[in-house]
């Protein structure tokens, strides 16, 4: 079982029909494809001596290669270890050297960063950036034969901020990515050949993840030539290649509606909305189903089940006649077909409808694991049930409503911040005692970073050397908006602080 063998598919199936599209011009058809793969996979293992099971990471802006990158990867029986290109090179490092990746490519725009970051990768072998003759000539020579994997072969490490701040890479198996893939059918949509995706988000996490089931049901993967998320550009291209389905955070949903471009949009250029990542307003779903149709499927999900806990379909969104329309809105739907979902106490036992606890999920979906940590995985995996670390309780319809994410964890424009990565690093400065950070509700971003700050006597900061601190160290949207400077920091009996009392501070 190798998820490549999904290419492999549409390339019988679709041959000639476009398979990868830069901005409104055609890249690739699906048979080009997959010999430009297969071509690829060999230069991997020939010319870069990888075997099976090696790791091989990606840092590139939004652009057709990383798919070609990708199904190279699988291909050859490697694992593919995607990176998000707004991380800091001290980010990179850390991914790059616990994963032990072999290889890393690389667009221009990041290939000096990742340049920076090998110096404490020493197991990185070599770079190789896309617009280069080293990649060009990666096109060149025979096909190399499918690797055959076995299902429970690690694919993909996610890796997703843990509580303790440092990265941690969640093992994607082929077995976890096709589940993911069939889920899509049951619960979000099934494509018609010859339709769309536009990846506007970052391929590294969920829009990469929905080209598995529409590349295999025969749809064009769109990059934007701008290589990012702009309105009028996503919209040219939805009309360009209709029948577009995309995946946004709900912030890009916001920014969708408000724009003015949004008029130009044909009613058959967009088949499909789907969000997820964080919640979205009830104000503004309803906006977005005004103006855009019954177009819309809310996710949730992680990094650890990805894409893949529960869906609020688009039936439900386009009820409108229900009288718990706006409750249904506010939720985050109702369990995906291919897991079980449970709320449930700190022993585990399973909670009655009403009761908030935390969320479990058990399926073939859920991770093999946290790479190299073994700790980690003992912690959020128990008896085959993933603990999310997120709090719920279902209704009486079957309803999941979330009423915290990871306890502390902030969302700003979709993107996961764990306040204890931002701590560690404000504490590094001299003139720091003691430090929290939580979120302040933002109009646009959902939340932003806010951080409480004890001066050490004599030592105040100034909250400009704290940027650089963390600009220095940290991704530079993690990076607080605002220093509240305090004489000591709320705490319980057991000295640990209070972050509701701090948030109660807020502006």
């Amino acid at each position: 079982m190798n998820i490549a063998n999904l290419l492999l598919g549409s390339a019988r199936e679709f041959r000639d029909m476009p398979a990868l599209a830069h901005g409104a011009s055609r890249h690739l058809g699906f048979r080009e494809l997959w010999r430009r793969a297969s071509v690829m996979s060999m230069h991997l293992t020939t010319r870069f001596r990888l075997e099976r099971g090696d790791r091989v990471a990606f840092a590139m802006s939004n652009c057709v290669q990383s798919i070609e990158v990708m199904y190279a990867i699988w291909h050859a029986g490697l694992c593919a270890v995607p990176m998000n290109a707004k991380l800091h090179a001290r980010e990179f490092a850390f991914i790059l050297e616990n994963s032990g990746a072999r290889l890393c490519f690389v667009t221009p725009d990041l290939a000096d960063t990742i340049a920076e970051a090998a110096r404490e990768a020493p197991g990185l072998r070599e770079i190789v950036d896309v617009t280069t003759r080293s990649y060009t000539f990666m096109a060149v020579g025979d096909p190399a034969a499918l690797v055959d994997s076995e299902p429970t072969d690690p694919a993909w490490l996610f890796y997703t901020s843990g509580t303790t701040g440092r990265p941690k890479g969640a093992t994607l198996t082929h077995r976890n990515l096709l589940a993911m893939t069939l889920n899509y059918y049951a619960d979000v949509d099934r494509p018609s050949p010859g339709g769309s995706i536009l990846h506007a988000a970052p391929i590294s996490h969920g829009s990469g993840l929905w080209s598995f089931p529409t590349l295999a049901r025969g749809a064009v993967q769109v990059f934007p030539e701008s290589g990012k998320y702009d309105v009028p550009e996503t919209v040219e291209l939805m009309n360009r290649w209709p029948d577009c389905s995309i995946f946004l955070a709900p912030t890009m949903v916001k920014r969708l509606i408000e724009h003015g471009s949004v008029g130009d949009l044909r009613p058959e250029a967009l088949r499909l909305v789907s969000y997820g990542g964080a919640p979205m307003y009830v104000s503004d779903l309803k906006r977005a189903l005004d103006l855009l149709g019954n177009k819309l499927c809310q996710l949730y999900g992680q990094g650890e089940s990805p894409m893949t806990i529960t869906h609020l379909s688009r039936e439900m969104h386009a009820d409108r006649q229900n009288p718990r329309w706006e409750q249904r809105l506010a939720s985050a739907g109702r369990p995906d077909s291919c897991v079980t979902v449970r709320v449930v106490d700190e022993e585990g036992r399973q909670l009655p409808v009403g009761e908030v606890g935390e969320i479990i999920v058990k399926g073939d979906t859920v991770m093999a694991g946290y790479w190299n940590d073994a700790q980690a995985t003992a912690r959020s995996l128990r008896d085959g049930w993933l603990w999310t670390g997120d709090v719920g309780a279902f209704d009486e319809e079957g309803l999941l409503t979330l009423k915290d994410r990871s306890k502390d964890m902030i969302i700003s424009g979709g993107s996961n911040i764990y306040p204890r990565e931002i701590e560690d690093v404000l504490n590094l400065h001299p003139g720091v005692a003691e430090c929290s950070v939580v979120g302040r509700p933002h109009p646009e971003w959902g939340e932003e970073v806010v951080a409480f700050v004890v001066a050490r006597e004599g030592k105040t900061p100034a909250p400009g050397e704290l940027d650089q601190l963390c600009l220095d160290n940290i991704a530079r949207f993690k990076r607080p908006k605002d220093y509240k400077f305090v004489e000591a920091l709320p705490k319980n009996n057991y000295g640990k602080i209070l972050k509701t009392e701090l948030r109660k501070l807020l502006d």
